[in-house]
């Protein structure tokens, strides 16, 4: 399914989670890992001298101060990497993080892009973690033209075990890439598809609430478009499930996602019908990203979702 991943890594333990699902995804794959690192931001124009995104300290560098990053980084994933090194290129950049990820990922026309939500070594439970989404990591999905995996918590399936994958939409063109990466997804695993809408009871026109049979006729709507948009599209796949509930809608993802035990949940990147690279990321999947149990795939463009 995965023929090039690429593991965009801070070098810190905030993404040790995603590191174990980017080897777990290359070694099942038989894929070439990218393990790529930014060393930091130059400190004075086109300088040689770079603040380290770690430390934060000004670092010269040169070959001498690379190698040794190099070294750390075998170091720190040696685990990992036993047996898989000749499968593995560790890359370093001097720069923007978000922007030599995605010129990076781009020149290397890459299947994957996996990462953490954040950079920063904060319990994910931390007040700061639930409010705010990593900048670099929401650049990334904001413009990849392939799926972008977030991992912001332990992984015990990491791809080898999966048997659900809930695809979550709001029928937006947006989505459909999406779930055009969870059927394939789906299918290379031999999982289960769970197609999933959640509408927003809480949201009204001049403060007027839906009523029991306006919500009746939206149910009956979003069964029609589930059908119409995505079960049209499955052939002879028939391993789904189809659920539609009503609520806040990441609420009602992360409730669903945890009943049917996901191991991981696909989502468009934003949902509005804006240019990909305009687009932030929408408060439902920035929810979903910080509190889910299981990886996330967001995904923008369709480059790279097709079987």
């Amino acid at each position: 399914m995965f023929k090039k991943i690429l593991f965009a890594t801070s070098a810190s333990p905030a993404s040790d989670n995603a590191a174990k699902v980017a080897f777990d995804l290359a070694r099942r794959n038989g894929a070439k890992l990218l393990l790529f690192h930014v060393l930091g931001v130059p400190s004075r124009g086109f300088s040689h001298m770079v603040r380290d995104l770690r430390t934060g300290q000004e670092e010269h560098a040169d070959a001498d101060y690379r190698e040794w990053v190099i070294d750390e980084l075998k170091s720190t994933y040696a685990e990992q990497l036993e047996g898989f090194e000749k499968n593995t290129n560790i890359e370093l950049a001097v720069g923007v993080p978000h922007t030599e990820v995605l010129r990076f990922a781009r020149h290397n026309d890459v299947d994957l892009i996996v990462m953490g939500a954040n950079a920063r070594d904060d319990d994910p439970g931390a007040a700061r973690t639930r409010s705010v989404i990593g900048s670099t990591m929401q650049r990334v999905a904001r413009t990849a033209r392939c799926p972008v995996l977030i991992v912001n918590r332990p992984c015990t399936t990491c791809w080898n075990l999966f048997s659900n994958i809930v695809f979550c939409t709001d029928f937006s063109k947006a989505a459909d890439s999406a779930f055009k990466f969870a059927l394939s997804s789906a299918k290379e695993v031999n999982a289960r598809l769970h197609l999933f809408h959640a509408f927003d009871m809480h949201a009204s026109k001049m403060g007027v609430f839906p009523s029991q049979s306006d919500i009746e006729s939206r149910l009956q709507h979003a069964h029609k478009q589930m059908e119409e948009r995505y079960i049209s599209q499955m052939g002879d796949f028939d391993n789904y499930q189809v659920d539609i509930w009503e609520g806040t809608p990441y609420v009602e993802i992360l409730k669903y996602a945890r009943e049917r035990q996901a191991d991981l949940v696909v989502m468009a990147h934003h949902t509005k019908e804006v240019d990909p690279e305009q687009a932030e990321i929408g408060s439902t999947v920035e929810q979903v990203v910080l509190r889910s149990a299981c990886p996330v795939a967001s995904v923008v463009h369709p480059d790279k979702v097709a079987a």
